[in-house]
């Protein structure tokens, strides 16, 4: 199962999601693959021993058609990782948009010899070019994690259609799961966001809630996921509630 994790929108916790349903997969005995697919490279910092050079990371991969089995490290407590680097900024003006780029992603994934069966979290990068596309022509679900202010609301309409263009292109629906991040219960306007979501988005917006948290806005500086930093944290919590969601939806599959 790959599920990318994108809003065209900043700071609404992507990074954190993938980081951090990666480590709940992991504590659930499975091996997920984490792909950053952001030039930022946040995810590959979070690593700490990620390589620094281009030839291995993402960057190969379309730059030298380095296979993905190539470049793929290990990260103890959560699975594996495909890092990103800077030089992912070219690849819109490298390559254009034609179909073959579009779907290179997708091919190189199903090619790949290690990942069979396997979850595979995709860290998309906030605005929509060839390699958020990339994310979506290969993922089976993607997961829009929304900050609850107004915002927000704004964003997630643009992504719905953003969606209603590509999928003619894509001939399938791209099933989506709209989570809701630093959720404030002490704040009217988180459950009015959530309430919002819901009309617009009915069963897809996800029950589960990623609350404000201070364990998960520490966690990242420290290089550790939200269970290595407090697994008894409110933060930790609502991760694993995160999977559980996932897997009794069908969104992800257990080993």
């Amino acid at each position: 199962m790959r599920i990318a994790i994108f809003n065209q929108k900043g700071g609404v916790g992507k990074t954190t999601t993938v980081l951090n349903l990666g480590a709940a997969l992991n504590r659930a005995g499975q091996t997920p693959l984490l792909l950053d697919l952001d030039p930022q490279g946040h995810l590959s910092s979070i690593h700490g021993q990620a390589p620094n050079e281009a030839r291995r990371s993402l960057f190969a991969f379309y730059q030298d058609n380095t296979s993905l089995d190539e470049l793929v490290i290990d990260w103890p407590h959560i699975g594996q990782l495909i890092p990103a680097h800077q030089q992912l900024i070219k690849v819109d003006s490298i390559f254009g948009k034609g179909p073959a780029i579009l779907n290179k992603l997708r091919v190189g994934l199903e090619a790949m010899t290690v990942l069979a069966g396997r979850p595979c979290l995709i860290d998309c990068c906030p605005y929509i070019g060839v390699l958020a596309l990339n994310a979506i022509f290969a993922c089976d679900r993607l997961i829009v994690p929304i900050s609850t202010d107004y915002l927000s609301l704004q964003a997630a309409d643009q992504i719905t259609r953003t969606l209603q263009v590509l999928e003619p292109v894509i001939k399938r629906r791209v099933e989506r799961r709209y989570l809701l991040t630093r959720f404030d219960r002490r704040r009217k306007m988180s459950e009015d966001v959530r309430q919002k979501l819901r009309q617009c988005y009915g069963n897809e917006v996800l029950d589960t809630v990623i609350s404000e948290n201070v364990t998960i806005a520490e966690s990242p500086f420290l290089k550790q996921d939200v269970f290595r930093h407090n697994a008894a944290s409110a933060g930790a919590r609502d991760y694993q509630s995160l999977l559980a969601e996932l897997l009794a939806r069908g969104d992800l599959t257990a080993s």
